[in-house]
């Protein structure tokens, strides 16, 4: 029996309560080609949803950040995808899909500078990591209104740089949207619970 027909469901359809954005159509085919459990898809689609607010967010209030608006949706929603080789990551704590996922979009053909968010989304502290980088780092944690100090610290001081204001002021601003975007993580993490760890 095959999961394709629910994994695009679930990355594509519409939804109510929450309202998420569907992933990339070329996205949700390579999960059902992979055969991404239901959990997966679901927190997938959540940083997408929550990486596309913030992208938004950037955009208006700091035009002069130079972003790649594509990669950083395309991290976000592939980002866990070595979760497929070690599904024990998708219940539990471990790192050992990062790297995996990397290999795994290589495989598939994605480019090196997309296949990259796989493994760079728990290394925002790492040399080389760029903007888009810690942008998806950082909806992977407030999709779940999970706050890290040290990263949101490195996406103020980019965002201080780019647009010439002072780093308290860029504080408060982003403060204020991932305090808003957290108030609706109750609704994505029961979304992503109602689907099933596999598939």
């Amino acid at each position: 029996m095959t999961t394709t027909p629910h994994v695009l469901s679930i990355a594509l359809d519409e939804t109510s309560d929450p309202s998420l954005r569907p992933l990339p159509v070329a996205v949700a085919e390579l999960l059902a080609e992979i055969g991404a459990p239901p959990r997966l898809v679901a927190h997938l689609r959540a940083v997408h949803d929550v990486a596309a607010q913030l992208l938004d967010r950037v955009g208006l209030s700091c035009p002069a950040l130079a972003v790649d608006r594509e990669a950083v949706l395309f991290g976000a929603a592939t980002h866990d995808v070595g979760k497929v080789l070690h599904p024990g990551e998708l219940s539990g704590p471990g790192a050992r899909h990062e790297e995996a996922g990397r290999e795994l979009l290589l495989a598939h053909g994605v480019r090196p500078e997309l296949a990259r968010f796989a493994g760079t989304h728990a290394s925002w502290e790492a040399s080389g990591v760029g903007v888009e980088d810690l942008l998806v780092s950082l909806a992977d944690k407030v999709w779940k209104n999970k706050r890290v100090a040290a990263l949101e610290d490195l996406v103020v001081a980019e965002l201080s740089r780019a647009s010439g204001r002072p780093v308290w002021q860029e504080f408060l601003a982003l403060d204020e949207f991932l305090t808003d975007v957290g108030e609706g993580a109750d609704r994505r993490l029961a979304w992503q619970a109602l689907h099933p760890v596999q598939g």
